[in-house]
């Protein structure tokens, strides 16, 4: 094999597979990154065995081939190369890479391309195409609440399905609840419900960042496949059933409390420097128009700090986890949040002004 690229878009395809490539490896050939060249034509292919990433890039190929080659290692010397350089690879007499570079040389080591791993995709039952924007949103808006607790496995992703003529998108710890839905595509009317495990939600979304075109979605019942220009992401999904989210999701909070989100926001921020690390307990204490955020922690002190807010009913103090808090902060695009609460012991639930397809959940602490 030999084949000769131009460094940007080397390092632009393998930048995307080798992402995929865990940086320890029990087995060594899912350290390479599969290069198969042919045409005019290189496709780079990693996998970790849940997920396969490939992509192709042009290339003036002068004898095809296939070898695979350490991921990250020739990641690293590409992204080290200058701005604008060509860049040769071919197999050497000693069956090794040669990688050159303008005066730089560098030989790595090969394993045999037969024994790399192929994912098989088949059987996909669903197909759809969206706009690039439309997943991120998506994905944005609920990926903080993936649950990392590898126990409950079927919360370690985001619940897709279609609902009512949207498409929806579901994230739960336990402690928190994120949802947001946008159109339903063609083609997605019965999708079942699939959950896409964290890993896989993370490629597809760096996939994506700043994607203006669509993304193609396959699904099977084991499998979920993405496609966006010469990127193609294929993962296996969880296999486990996502709990009844819409029975913890308040159907009835009466007291309103409408807040400029900015200021909320740095308020939380200030007043949990002095928070206890473990739990990071916050109480919100609210009388007419007035909320007072309140923290105190018997090793590090006092903080509290008094907001002007839109709320006309009962008194009531309720307490949250403050990471929770601007983890959904974070998601109000809107001036305004509104939170909706009923007791100290019940879930709020957190809307957004300027979205009406996004919700929040969060579960309260006893302060």
């Amino acid at each position: 094999m030999k084949v000769t690229l131009e460094r940007s878009a080397l390092m632009k395809a393998l930048g995307h597979v080798q992402n995929v490539v865990e940086r320890r490896n029990t087995i060594p050939i899912l350290s390479n990154v599969l290069l198969s060249a042919e045409g005019d034509q290189v496709n780079l292919v990693a996998t970790d065995l849940d997920i396969e990433m490939s992509e192709s890039t042009g290339a003036d190929v002068g004898q095809p081939g296939q070898i695979t080659a350490p991921a990250h290692t020739l990641y690293d010397i590409v992204r080290k190369l200058s701005d604008g350089a060509q860049v040769v690879l071919q197999i050497n007499s000693d069956e090794r890479l040669d990688v050159d570079s303008g005066r730089a040389h560098f030989t790595l080591p090969l394993l045999p391309s037969g024994d790399f791993p192929k994912m098989t995709a088949e059987g996909f039952t669903h197909e759809f195409v969206m706009a690039a924007s439309d997943l991120q949103r998506l994905i944005d808006k609920t990926r903080f609440a993936i649950s990392t607790e590898e126990t409950r496995y079927y919360l370690n992703g985001i619940y897709i399905h279609a609902n009512a003529g949207k498409l929806r998108a579901v994230a739960t710890d336990g402690h928190r609840l994120a949802l947001a839905e946008t159109d339903l595509p063609a083609g997605a009317e019965d999708l079942p419900g699939v959950i896409i495990p964290r890993k896989a939600v993370a490629e597809i979304r760096r996939l994506i960042d700043g994607a203006d075109g669509n993304v193609a979605m396959s699904v099977s019942e084991a499998k979920i496949r993405f496609t966006t220009g010469t990127a193609v992401l294929t993962s296996k999904l969880i296999d486990g059933s996502f709990p009844d989210y819409e029975r913890v999701i308040p159907k009835n909070n009466p007291k309103e409390l409408v807040i400029d989100n900015k200021v909320f926001a740095d308020a939380v921020d200030r007043v949990s420097t002095i928070s206890a690390e473990k739990s990071r307990s916050i109480k919100m204490s609210l009388s007419e128009d007035n909320l007072e955020l309140t923290v105190n922690n018997p090793e590090s002190g006092n903080a509290n700090e008094a907001l002007a807010v839109s709320y006309s009913e009962d008194p009531l103090e309720i307490g949250f986890n403050a990471k929770y808090l601007l983890d959904v902060t974070g998601q109000i695009e809107g001036r305004d949040a509104t939170f909706y609460l009923d007791s100290s012991a019940s879930p709020a639930l957190v809307k957004d002004s300027e979205d009406p397809d996004a919700l929040f959940v969060l579960m309260p602490l006893r302060v």
